[in-house]
């Protein structure tokens, strides 16, 4: 299930289901920069709740995001920011809204926890990108870009771009693998463990990144991912950023002894799958925004990660433009 592309003049949704804003002038700058372009920004009704590390109550934090699906003014969904909290506020969503009411959805980090269980429990295809806070900031001209046009378009976004800083891009094994893409954070996609919406892995291509994450966070999480099973029948992984996760800076010698790479290797060679890494997808300065629950291929040999497939519908308005003139016809 695809929600619609972004028409022009359209109104984006901001709800907040993890961290709250630090300085008001970060949602300023997110509207500006979408009024900047003729949209319309409509901030839910809690966007302004601060209760320590979370944005208000998970109650008042659920009931926006199901209001946002629901107003047929709102045509994208876009959180505020990532952080801390979105896991509680999953029992609590209506998901029957979400599955009438298919939207865009656009959010990343802590947000993980809702596009896994949106999807375990709609089908809807969600956006791993930057929040409103990030679509504000001065400094992340790339990043805007490709949120505008994975937000914007209803054609396949073809391949991954290498990240404008560091274009490297890394491979483990070889071959190309095609399947549905899903994933996240790391850190939430083992949060999903043993819940009713457990990221489910078999026959996908599997994406992860994190940050503040040194090397023996991730083997503590992938050896977890690993012992229940859901490794096993992956068909292909995409790495993406592990920003600020320097296992140097470690004051503990013992900590230092090995590199994410090591990891990668040792935990994920060993599946036979094609791998790729050091795509900018996650925490790093400049993001690119992608769809999940779509077709992609994971290419070893050729080092890409390709979409063949659109992650939205035609704009709502352009369908039914067309549909009128066919009709007139």
């Amino acid at each position: 299930m695809k929600g619609h592309a972004l028409p022009a003049g359209g109104t984006i949704g901001v709800p907040a289901p993890s961290s709250p804003f630090e300085d008001r002038s970060e949602i300023d700058r997110g509207v500006r920069w979408w009024e900047a372009r003729g949209y319309h920004v409509k901030l839910g009704g809690g966007v302004y709740e601060q209760d320590d590390y979370v944005a208000g109550d998970p109650a008042g934090r659920a009931r926006d995001l199901n209001v946002l699906f629901a107003d047929p003014e709102v045509d994208v969904v876009q959180v505020l920011r990532g952080g801390y909290g979105a896991s509680q506020v999953v029992p609590l969503l209506d998901y029957d809204v979400i599955a009438e009411n298919p939207k865009p959805f656009v959010g990343y980090s802590d947000i993980t926890a809702l596009h896994v269980a949106i999807r375990q429990r709609t089908g809807l295809v969600t956006f791993y990108g930057p929040g409103l806070t990030g679509i504000g900031s001065p400094k992340k001209d790339w990043t805007k870009e490709r949120a505008f046009t994975a937000l914007t378009s209803a054609e396949p976004l073809g391949a991954v771009p290498p990240r404008p800083e560091d274009p490297y891009i890394g491979a483990i094994g070889s071959g190309r693998a095609t399947a549905t893409l899903v994933g996240g954070c790391l850190w939430l996609l083992r949060e999903t463990l043993a819940t009713p919406w457990e990221i489910e892995l078999d026959d996908v291509i599997l994406f992860f990144e994190d940050v503040h994450c040194p090397p023996w966070h991730v083997d503590g999480m992938l050896t977890q991912l690993r012992n229940a099973g859901k490794l096993e029948r992956v068909r292909g992984i995409a790495i993406g950023e592990f920003a600020d996760s320097d296992p140097t800076k470690e004051q503990e010698p013992w900590l230092r002894s090995k590199s994410l790479e090591d990891v990668f290797h040792q935990h994920l060679e060993p599946l036979g799958v094609p791998i790729v890494f050091n795509l900018p997808l996650g925490h790093g300065e400049q993001i690119c925004t992608i769809p999940l629950g779509v077709t992609a291929t994971v290419d070893a040999d050729e080092r890409t990660l390709t979409f063949e497939e659109a992650g939205l519908e035609p704009a709502a308005q352009l369908a039914a433009a067309s549909s009128a003139s066919a009709s007139r016809a």
